[in-house]
């Protein structure tokens, strides 16, 4: 609660939430001499260094550690399976989320860059109320203002769901015991990655999608491929399942009842792990006061250089409607930060890679071959099973294949690759689209053997003719 005598204190720039974009923004502005403030009510430095993108990888890796160990025979190592120690996998993710908020109090230091915890909302244009960790009230101003506030995970809205106490990816991160059955609502991204990686710890899995099948947007093949390699590794999907209810409680047991097209079904386990989706975190802050409009879907509405309906404010990341990714964030901040240096730059026809990390990793970029086929695109169809990259054969890891869509021009039109370190093949193939090479420019390009990228000359080699 502010009161009259709360002094208004002025800053050039003021940040709300320290994601990606917002702390970048407040990095490079302090940089360049402005005086900048950030708050920031729990995560320093945003959701991708303490509870999401890193952490999460950070623990699919130490499963894909457990998975090898439980091969060791193939490679000539004749020792007992080890048993998994939940406590050791949490700990090594904590130490490096630490190390990772270290790095980031250091560059707000070194950017001049006041980070205030607190938490905080607008009381009207570009001023912001806030209600300080430590206590007390303080009230900002600046002449610029970025809201960065993200997003957070859904529970929905099922009968008995909230009293189960259901982990989302925030309390699976923190995970001390293995659990014995885990069931997870929804076979997105998060579930996915989290499925595979329990699986491979010892968990047994279960998750249950209203779709039916997986990964709607994606290929069908594509969809179908990587379904059959989690399978075989244990992973139980329930598909086009409506979840009716829920009984007990998460890390103790839990029922859930689910309608499916044969019938009710009832599936016990100790924990429930709920990955059905995000909302953005633009309530309770004060929006309205400010004169910054939402859109039909909760996200505040910008135009394609990412400003607000309010003078000289901005949003970036989750919380704009972007793409739910970092490195979308990221281009966030480039653009606003080219804007208010008078530069054009805008989210107009920009491209949005993603890559899934499961083991093996499925990324893409461009159009598939559904979206092609909607839109009556012609094209020409690369497809290459990654048995036939070598470097693959060398790791043992041959599951999966490469594909791309070629255009009547020769250039390139989406790509997606659904194998070992896939998301590294990405950045070469986007860099020929960006520039609009043709895709010869990849066919006869010399790369090193063996390595995984080699695989790209293979792929396009096989392109057919017109």
């Amino acid at each position: 609660m502010t009161s009259s005598a709360t002094p208004v204190e002025k800053f050039d720039a003021l940040v709300l939430g320290s994601g990606e974009a917002g702390k970048y923004l407040s990095w490079s502005l302090g940089a360049e001499g402005k005086r900048v403030a950030l708050v920031e009510r729990r995560y320093v430095g945003g959701s991708c260094p303490n509870i999401a993108c890193l952490p999460s990888k950070n623990v699919v890796h130490s499963a894909k550690v457990a998975w090898y160990a439980r091969r060791l025979t193939e490679f000539g190592l004749n020792a007992p399976p080890p048993g998994i120690d939940m406590t050791v996998v949490r700990d090594r993710k904590r130490a490096m989320v630490n190390g990772l908020v270290e790095i980031h109090n250091q560059r707000f230091a070194a950017n001049h860059v006041e980070f205030i915890r607190g938490i905080g909302a607008f009381t009207g244009p570009r001023t912001l109320s806030v209600e300080l960790e430590q206590g007390g009230v303080r009230l900002l101003a600046a002449d610029t203002v970025i809201v960065s506030t993200g997003s957070r995970a859904i529970i929905p809205d099922i009968a008995g769901l909230r009293e189960a106490q259901p982990m989302t990816h925030v309390e699976e991160l923190e995970l001390d015991t293995l659990p014995g059955h885990l069931i997870i609502l929804g076979g997105g991204y998060v579930g996915l990655e989290f499925a595979q990686a329990m699986a491979r710890f010892g968990s047994a899995v279960t998750v249950i999608d209203r779709g039916e099948r997986l990964l709607p947007r994606e290929d069908e093949d594509v969809a179908a491929e990587l379904r059959k390699l989690l399978e075989a590794e244990g992973v139980r999907f329930v598909l086009g399942a409506t979840v009716e209810s829920v009984a007990g409680r998460s890390g103790d047991v839990v029922a859930v009842h689910i309608n499916v097209a044969a019938g009710n079904e009832t599936i016990k386990a100790t924990h429930i792990l709920a990955a059905a989706g995000r909302a953005p975190n633009t309530d309770g802050i004060g929006l309205q006061k400010a004169g910054i409009e939402l859109t039909a879907s909760g996200h505040i509405k910008v135009n394609d250089v990412l400003r607000t309906t309010a003078d000289h404010v901005y949003a970036v990341g989750d919380c704009a409607g972007s793409p739910h990714f970092t490195h979308i964030a990221f281009d966030d901040y480039r653009i606003v930060q080219r804007t208010l240096r008078g530069e054009k730059h805008t989210t107009a026809g920009r491209q949005v890679p993603y890559a899934l990390f499961t083991d093996p990793e499925l990324a893409h970029v461009g159009l598939r071959e559904t979206d092609a086929k909607r839109q009556g695109v012609h094209y020409r169809l690369a497809k290459l099973p990654m048995a036939a990259v070598l470097r693959a054969r060398t790791l043992g890891e041959v599951n999966g294949f490469l594909k791309a869509l070629i255009g009547d021009d020769d250039r390139i039109l989406g790509f997606t690759a659904l194998g070992v370190s896939a998301g590294e093949l990405l950045a070469p193939v986007q860099l020929a689209m960006s520039a609009g090479l043709p895709y010869t420019a990849l066919r006869d390009l010399i790369i090193t053997h063996p390595t995984l990228t080699e695989g790209l000359v293979y792929l396009f080699a096989s392109v057919p003719g017109k």
